[in-house]
């Protein structure tokens, strides 16, 4: 029973901020993903070496393969690159988000 009691100290714990002195912490944003510089690789075939080659072009943390008919989640993460490809593994739109 303590133990469920403690967990929301936990959680508050998780919120703090953290400080150096009188200054807060600022942490720069990581992986932040940027499309533009991989558009010329549409219309090529999918590939594990192009799906790196994206992931490290664009700079994102995250990547995602979309093939056709599927459902993926609309949740907007900015550090990950979508790859959507049709039935013959042609890239047919690379984003962000």
């Amino acid at each position: 029973m303590k133990a469920l009691l403690a967990l929301p100290l936990f959680a508050l714990a998780a919120c703090a901020t953290t400080q150096a002195g009188d200054e807060p912490i600022e942490v720069a944003p990581q992986g932040e993903c940027d499309a533009a510089p991989i558009q010329s690789l549409v219309g090529q075939r999918t590939s594990v070496e192009l799906g790196a080659r994206i992931r490290a072009e664009s700079g994102a943390d995250a990547f995602r393969w979309i093939p056709p008919r599927s459902a993926v989640t609309q949740d907007y993460r900015p550090d990950r690159v979508n790859v959507v490809y049709d039935d013959d593994y042609v890239i047919e739109r690379i984003y962000c988000g």
